[in-house]
């Protein structure tokens, strides 16, 4: 009998995540024969996780062979260094979250900035060519969603942080892209962000923290789009916040399935339709 192959979560804490039931949904749907799973990793442990994760498996004991897993908070800054090809994207992202354990050598990629920029087109309807958009935080988060960002073909791009420093080190990076796209992509600290923005994406602590809107509401276009890359109640703040100014506001659900699909997409060669998916774990969560 073959054993279902074997995927996993792993970050600390995943007690919260919901990959494994998205996962599971996405194989149901496509009829994939998977195993996902959350593994909770102790800090200073990952790369032997990791390694014990991809060693298991036994047909004999009904344990499936494990083909890739996804990696999260506090760990996706380590996962270059274990594999053997690494893509573009993550490259510039200086960060992964999705492995795949191929016998030729393990595969990174960083599946957050496509999950985002299929969320704003396919879900929300947002037209990304020639916009305008101001992405607030320079951390992990922002910075594995500017390349796809850069890529969507945005007439400008401002990235601002409470640490100027880091937003500008973060634009440098992705410089020779922006060239490449004809995107002006410009840093600095929150006090320049500047006014009328199409797209205002934020993925800075704020939200964690429930500290208070980072930017003034000026930023806001008319009829523009907000985003927070967080979901549940850490998000709803700034959707008040954006709704309160004239704004449509979103949160980060879509983005979180989405990148999903695509690291299921890269390690099953398959890419399920999302939008059911969303909307069943929109329901999921507000059910409690």
């Amino acid at each position: 009998m073959t054993m279902p192959d074997r995927y996993a979560v792993i970050g600390h804490p995943v007690a919260h995540s919901q990959s494994p039931w998205i996962h599971a949904e996405f194989a149901r749907q496509t009829g994939q024969a998977i195993d996902y799973g959350r593994i909770d990793c102790p800090e200073g442990a990952f790369e032997a996780t990791v390694a014990a994760f991809a060693r298991s498996g036994d047909a004999a004991a009904g344990v499936g062979r494990a083909r890739g897993c996804n990696i999260t908070i506090p760990f996706k800054s380590q996962v270059m260094a274990l594999a053997n090809q690494v893509s573009q994207r993550a490259r510039l992202a200086h960060a992964a979250n999705t492995l795949r354990f191929d016998e030729s050598g393990w595969f990174a990629d960083n599946t957050d900035g496509v999950g985002l920029v299929r969320d704003l087109t396919a879900n929300a309807g947002i037209t990304l060519p020639g916009s305008r958009i101001l992405l607030i935080g320079a951390g992990g988060a922002a910075c594995g969603v500017l390349g796809p960002l850069i890529e969507s073909r945005p007439c400008a791009i401002q990235v601002v942080n409470r640490t100027a420093s880091k937003a500008h080190e973060l634009v440098a990076r992705h410089a020779a892209l922006a060239e490449s796209h004809a995107v002006e992509l410009r840093a600095g600290g929150l006090a320049e962000a500047g006014s009328g923005y199409t797209v205002v994406l934020n993925s800075s602590a704020s939200s964690l923290s429930g500290g208070a809107i980072p930017v003034h509401a000026r930023v806001l276009a008319p009829r523009a789009w907000a985003l927070d890359l967080m979901y549940g109640a850490a998000a709803q703040p700034f959707i008040d916040w954006a709704q309160a100014h004239g704004a449509s506001g979103r949160d980060g659900l879509g983005m979180l399935v989405e990148q999903a699909a695509e690291a299921f997409h890269i390690w099953r060669g398959v890419r399920p339709t999302t939008e059911p998916v969303l909307a069943a774990l929109r329901l999921r969560l507000s059910q409690g």
